[in-house]
This record gives structure tokens, sequence and C-alpha cells, in this order.
């Protein structure tokens, strides 16, 4: 059986960690043409086979609710860093495409952004790192 009080400081010791790490990447974004949540949307759709997702997707993998997604993605399609048709294969859904602007756009971020994370990420060793890794996805998987 787990033990109730060392879960509970386990919890609030991931929370404030999640927190105090979001509070230091947040300024990557600052002055950039892409705000956090935007960059989150293309880094779904730029990962994906010809940088085109699902929305249901890209609203899985964000940590908004799903008409919060739909309004942010409709004004990234108004900015020119998206595209956004019919899922020909589910008349319900769309499909969501990075442009060539959104795509430059992001990588340009990304590649600051992820030398930030890696700076933060560097109290761990390689190995911690690979144990953090396992130990979160444990934690998001089936009970």
């Amino acid at each position: 059986m787990t033990d109730r009080r060392l879960a509970v400081q386990a919890w609030e010791s991931l929370f404030r960690a999640q927190h105090e790490v979001f509070e230091d990447i947040r300024s990557d974004f600052e002055g950039e043409t892409l705000t956090q949540a935007e960059y989150d949307v293309l880094l779904t759709v730029t990962r994906a086979p010809r940088m085109t997702a699902r929305l249901r997707d890209v609203t899985g993998n964000m940590l908004i609710s799903q008409p919060s997604v739909s309004r942010l993605v409709e004004r990234m399609v108004a900015r020119g860093l998206l595209t956004k048709c019919a899922d020909p294969e589910d008349g319900r859904g769309s499909l969501v495409t990075a442009t060539e602007e959104g795509a430059v756009t992001f990588r340009r971020l990304a590649a600051a952004h992820g030398r930030s994370i890696a700076d933060r990420m560097a109290r761990l060793t390689d190995d911690e790192l690979a144990h953090l890794r396992a130990l979160t996805a444990k934690l998001r998987g089936p009970a």
C-alpha cells in the first residue's frame, strides 16, 4: 500500500518543480512572435507527418479546453502560421498544417527554447533525466 503522506509530499514537490520550471522558461516567449500556447500547437503540428495534425490531436496535447484550442488555431490561421481544412477521413474533424512561415517561426524559437530547457534540466544527470522521463510516463499512463 502506498504511503499516503509520502505520496502527497511527492505530488507537492512535483507540482512545485513544474511551476518553478515553467516560470523560468516563460521568459523564452517574452518579445517573441509566438505565445507559449501557439508554440505548443506548432510543436504538435510540426512533429506530425507532412506537418499536418488532426485538430483533436492538437487539443489532446494542450492544457487548455477544446474551444480555447479551436479559437487559438483560428487566430493562428488568420496570422498565416497554419492552414485548416476538413479531415477527409473524419467529416466532423479538421486537419491543421503548419505554413512555411509557421514552421520557420517555430524552428527559430524552438532552438532557443530547447537550449533554455536543457540549461534548466542540466541540474540532473543523464541517468536522472531518463529516470524522470520514465517516472512521469508511468504517472501519465493508465493505472
